[in-house]
């Protein structure tokens, strides 16, 4: 029987509480209302109806003629709480102000409420399992996003093999070319450290270190407002010494969060 280095036992359990960390604080993310940046619309149609809620089971209580100023304060779904400019409060939905011109005098567009709420945020926590290698892999990541395509994203992760285990971390810069579609791929390339791990029982074992190299394609599907699902295909490559390296494949499936 093999076993497991007091070390190693000990990073692998750290890791999992990270991983237990990421699932608590996504789990206690609420849904709730997304504060919208305020944003000044014309009303074009003869006019626009205000709820007293976000739903068609309100009742309308106030409408507002064709060329009056309204301001958007909140996003449920797709319904909008505004202000005219008399200062009442009610919901609109979106396919009323689909019609509305901005400011500059061009038509309002609206992305997917999942879409627009993801590209205004910055942070992002996840935790992932797969293959490394034909063995078990687990990962955490947290990423922080420049703009709307580009982020840079630091990754630890442990793959518990049959005669050895290895823990690794890296730093990557990802792409993101399609962010504002539901279904989204993104590329990724970076640079981290290896370290591999005998079983005790191999005699004559020697820990291995080494710098790491890596380069990620993968797809995000997001499911709500605040997580999204993603599958990585990744290529790691070791570079044992001066001379030599060795090249590992890993497949992963996760989930993220961000805030």
């Amino acid at each position: 029987m093999t076993s497991t280095p007091s070390k190693f036992r000990w990073w692998h359990r750290a890791l999992a509480r990270a991983v237990a960390c990421v699932l608590l604080a996504a789990l206690g993310a609420g849904a709730g209302l997304s504060a919208a940046a305020a944003e000044k619309l014309q009303v074009t149609d003869p006019y626009i109806e205000l709820r007293t809620g976000p739903g068609r089971g309100y009742p309308i209580f106030h409408v507002a003629p064709r060329e009056e100023w309204i301001e958007i304060l909140l996003r449920h779904t797709d319904w909008f709480k505004v202000r005219t400019a008399d200062g009442r409060e009610g919901w609109v939905n979106r396919a009323q102000l689909e019609t509305t011109l901005t400011e500059a005098g061009t038509t309002k567009a609206f992305r997917d409420v999942l879409l627009d709420d993801y590209l205004k945020r910055r942070l992002e926590l996840g935790a992932a399992w797969g293959q490394f290698k034909s063995e078990p892999m687990l990962k955490v990541w947290g990423a922080y996003r420049f703009s709307d395509a580009l982020s840079v994203e630091a990754t630890i992760g442990q793959v518990q093999g049959v005669f050895s285990g290895t823990e690794f971390w890296h730093v990557n810069l990802n792409v993101e070319p399609w962010s504002d579609r539901r279904l989204s791929p993104f590329f990724g390339i970076g640079l981290g450290r290896f370290k591999n791990i005998p079983n005790a029982s191999l005699v004559g074992a020697v820990v291995t270190k080494a710098n790491l190299a890596d380069a990620a394609i993968g797809l995000r599907y997001h499911l709500t407002e605040r997580f999204v699902a993603r599958l990585d295909y990744g290529i790691y490559t070791a570079y044992i010494a001066d001379t030599g390296s060795a090249e590992y494949r890993a497949v992963t499936g996760g989930i993220g969060f961000f805030f």
